[in-house]
């Protein structure tokens, strides 16, 4: 992620406690402000119903984040003020996964991009290399969505930047970085807060600068996602015990990166003899594995950003892919081993630089913007409508690693610099698995789809592939006549 111009502490911290407050949208449209402990209720109306967003933003008049009508936030987390056991809380928010905890507590997990001195380090006591500041927290917040317990969980690492979620309860934290001796994934157990575990890296699954990682269920295999723009790969890492328990990862596995090639012509059906290209996984050595992936012609990427796994379906986006550099996203299926192009920003359409991405409970996918200024969190839905659902207006400040509570009910998400942990809610949707499902096979609304030519379309009817592969297969620069 990139690290953009920081609004003035001074003058945020002017906003009258705004930490301590929360901020309801009330039906009028009008946002009124409680005291500490109190937080007014939201409507429980949707003004676009279920499946096609939630209406238009309200204006916050606390400067922070615009909402639609009906929801509510509440800061539970800030930069420079102190954690249970009395140390500062780190700078530079970014990327965060929720998981239970006991009495219907959420345990969210939370990295901190730091690659230098700063005035809020990760302060660990158990650090990989005590010469860096960078590293994860961990926040017990209750069903009250206030929080119970704030602490270091790992530290001594450089440009934690996002990670991912284990099924089993675990944060992989990712190194942005190249520098030696980094540029690893780590496991972080909340439970076991700075243990062994927490500052020994993952070797086998390389040494590059990691951006996100997501984990298939079904099969165990991660998925890894490479942020070093102009070009970047994406990886997979086939561990050699999938069992899904802490630790496992460590016990070595096979490092892979995708390519595109040409199939086999036993392959190819007898009716049609032209050229038909599939995704392969090539392996790579873990400790140089962009320019292994390079020398085996791996497909390049721009700067790879989000990823997550859901519903047998991989996203991962590309922040600034593209002609005119606005950014991709991609879906990769392992069960049919395709790889999508679902959308590609451009001047025509008002969404840019796609960084994290989500799948929420109800089964709408949602793109967080990272092009400065006002960045949003943008929904698309599967029945192929696109709406807003939160705009940022701090000043050039980030946001990153949105994530759900495992009830579905709160929205926790950062604002990078100065460091904010949003809670979110109000009258969301509720759980949906089939749309999950759904989301990862529907096509993309068509303001945000990839624009194919004629020639493309008529490929992909040939291949009996969709144009959205067809689009993948040319955008990487496979021979499409």
């Amino acid at each position: 992620m990139d690290n953009h111009s920081n609004m003035d502490r001074r003058n945020f911290l002017k906003m009258g406690g705004m930490t301590t407050a929360a901020l309801a949208l009330g039906t009028t449209g009008l946002l009124t402000l409680g005291g500490k402990d109190k937080v007014l209720a939201a409507s429980s109306s949707r003004a676009r119903g279920s499946f096609g967003g939630y209406g238009p933003l309200v204006k916050d008049p606390g400067g922070l984040m615009n909402l639609p009508r009906g929801f509510q936030y509440r800061i539970i987390s800030e930069e420079g003020k102190k954690l249970t056991d009395g140390r500062p809380i780190p700078a530079m928010f970014d990327g965060m996964a929720a998981f239970q905890g006991k009495n219907n507590s959420t345990i969210l997990v939370r990295n901190h991009e730091l690659s230098s001195q700063t005035t809020n380090p990760v302060i660990g006591r158990n650090p990989y290399d005590k010469e860096n500041t960078g590293g994860t927290t961990a926040l017990i917040v209750g069903p009250d969505r206030k929080v119970q317990k704030e602490y270091v969980t790992s530290s001594g690492t450089i440009r934690n930047c996002a990670g991912g979620g284990t099924p089993w309860g675990t944060w992989l934290t990712c190194e942005e970085t190249r520098n030696t001796g980094h540029g690893y994934v780590f496991e972080v157990d909340p439970l076991d807060p700075e243990n062994n575990l927490s500052k020994t890296p993952i070797r086998d699954m390389g040494a590059f600068s990691h951006e996100a990682v997501d984990v298939d269920p079904a099969t165990g295999i991660v998925y890894l996602t490479e942020d070093d723009g102009p070009e970047s790969y994406l990886y997979r890492y086939v561990p050699n015990d999938p069992s899904g328990k802490i630790g496992a990862l460590q016990k070595g596995g096979k490092l892979q990166a995708a390519a595109m090639e040409e199939m086999s012509s036993n392959q190819v059906s007898p009716y049609y003899t032209g050229k038909k290209f599939g995704v392969v996984w090539k392996d790579v050595d873990p400790e140089k594995p962009s320019l292994d992936a390079r020398n085996k012609e791996c497909i390049k990427f721009s700067r790879l950003e989000g990823c997550h796994f859901v519903g047998g379906v991989f996203w991962f986006s590309d922040t600034d892919a593209g002609n005119k550099h606005l950014g991709r996203v991609y879906r990769y299926i392992p069960s049919t081993n395709t790889l999508e192009l679902f959308y590609e920003s451009t001047s025509a359409n008002d969404l840019e630089a796609p960084d994290n991405i989500t799948i929420t409970p109800w089964g709408d996918l949602w793109i967080v913007e990272d092009g400065g200024g006002s960045d949003r969190i943008i929904g698309i839905t599967p029945e192929g409508t696109s709406y807003i659902f939160a705009e940022n207006v701090m000043n050039n400040s980030e946001l990153a690693g949105p994530t759900f509570s495992p009830d579905g009910r709160t929205l926790f998400v950062n604002v990078q610099s100065p460091g904010l942990t949003f809670a979110i809610w109000g009258p969301f949707s509720h759980r949906n698995a089939a749309r999950s499902r759904l989301m990862g096979h529907a096509a993309p609304p068509e303001s945000y789809a990839p624009k194919v030519s004629d020639n493309v379309t008529a490929f992909a009817e040939i291949q009996g592939v969709s144009p959205l592969e067809a689009a993948a297969f040319q955008r990487h620069g496979m021979p499409i006549i």
